[in-house]
């Protein structure tokens, strides 16, 4: 016998126990269990109706797909996502995620299992502390969309402070460092080492970096996308990393005779060369950067150096000598302040230096004729290096 309603309906099963059925928009949906009696199978409808029109109402079947299912799905549909960025979310999955808890329903999920999960992140040296904040970060967020998909009531990645990054502190060079490695490296680098320091754009920003984004008259450079090369070594033309990213940066007054001489004897031709081209005015490849970055940094002996730290080394000239955080953040294309003056440390040295160090910072870099950040006077290449800093908004 059924009893049926404009909604839903209760039938009973040659079992003898009973199913209830309903409809939510034009979908039907089945009860997660049978009853043993009509009156609890009305009962189920009854309470199901109330969540739905309270919109507390789970989809129960929905969660029974499995978690790497709902995740392979939730990444192909991401459709906005930078490519890199992409492939660091598949990388996450298959090799940090998927293979403890991919097989797992979401309706299985639970705090404790995933606390299991992370912990085992992070008993072993591998994959590392930052990893496994990446990879609890982008688990939460796939769940997070569980929830607005009504598929789960509550969110089980619950761990305070599990998504936050505690990265190790990166070394700065010193303005003597940068440029024996601007010596030290492949000559056809070497406006590339001094560039990625004096102006603090990152390296695919570098990379992306024509003819008509310099503008040496103003002493400018504007910032419009950065080249990302992926896993397949494609290279792909990507918006800057946050939207602050697109910006204008001044240049150095001493760094300007160095990109004349790039202009002229290593860019691409046209408006649309590359100012640091590969071979055949095509963009240079990063392992054949971090081959020439890692016989430059032995030579030079900092072998920790990472060509990164040319960023953090130029934010940090610049927060020593008293540029505000909004002004690092324009400088260094950060939506936040916190990423701002997370990338504007100071060196050990100089840990407890303020804007009102300058004087003293002055001294032990003294030029004549330096009026901006980064600017800077070499008597010869081979002579040390004096230096002048002073904050400017880029």
């Amino acid at each position: 016998m059924t009893r049926r309603s404009p909604w839903g309906s209760v039938r009973r099963l040659p079992s003898g126990r009973f199913q209830a059925r309903y409809r939510v928009g034009s979908v039907e949906h089945l009860a997660p269990r049978t009853f043993s009696t009509a009156r609890q199978a009305h009962a189920f409808l009854a309470t199901t109706r109330s969540a739905i029109e309270h919109g507390a109402w789970i989809d129960v079947n929905a969660a029974t797909v499995s978690l790497a299912d709902y995740a392979t799905r939730w990444l192909r549909e991401r459709a906005l996502l930078r490519p890199r960025t992409s492939e660091l979310y598949e990388g996450l999955l298959r090799l940090h995620i998927l293979p403890t808890l991919g097989p797992v329903t979401l309706a299985d999920l639970k705090p404790p299992m995933i606390r299991t999960w992370h912990a085992g992140l992070l008993s072993g040296p591998r994959p590392g502390a930052t990893t496994a904040a990446k990879s609890y970060r982008l688990l939460r967020t796939i769940l997070a969309t569980a929830v607005d998909d009504d598929v789960l009531e509550k969110n089980p990645c619950r761990i305070r402070g599990a998504g936050v990054e505690h990265a190790k502190e990166r070394p700065i060079a010193t303005i003597e460092q940068v440029y024996a490695l601007a010596e030290a490296i492949d000559p056809m680098y070497r406006v590339l080492v001094l560039t990625a320091t004096f102006t603090s754009l990152r390296l695919g920003e570098l990379r992306a970096l024509t003819r008509k984004h310099l503008n040496l008259l103003h002493a400018t450079v504007h910032v419009a996308g950065q080249l990302q090369e992926l896993k397949d070594g494609s290279l792909v033309l990507a918006p800057p990393k946050t939207a602050a990213g697109v910006r204008t940066v001044s240049i150095p007054a001493a760094l300007i005779p160095e990109l004349e001489d790039q202009l002229a004897h290593w860019a691409g031709p046209g408006l649309d060369g590359f100012l640091f081209p590969g071979t055949k005015d095509q963009p240079f490849r990063r392992g054949s950067l971090y081959t020439a970055w890692r016989r430059a940094t032995r030579a030079v002996g900092v072998d920790e150096l990472h060509f990164h730290d040319l960023r953090h080394t130029g934010a940090t000239l610049a927060a020593t000598t008293g540029a505000t955080t909004r002004e690092l953040m324009a400088r260094m294309g950060h939506a936040s302040p916190r990423a701002a003056a997370r990338r504007a440390h100071l060196p050990a040295h100089d840990a407890r230096a303020r804007p009102g160090d300058r004087p003293s910072i002055e001294r032990s870099h003294r030029a004549s004729g330096a009026t901006k950040f980064g600017s800077c006077h070499r008597a010869s290449r081979k002579s040390e290096l004096t230096v002048t800093v002073i904050a400017e908004v880029g």
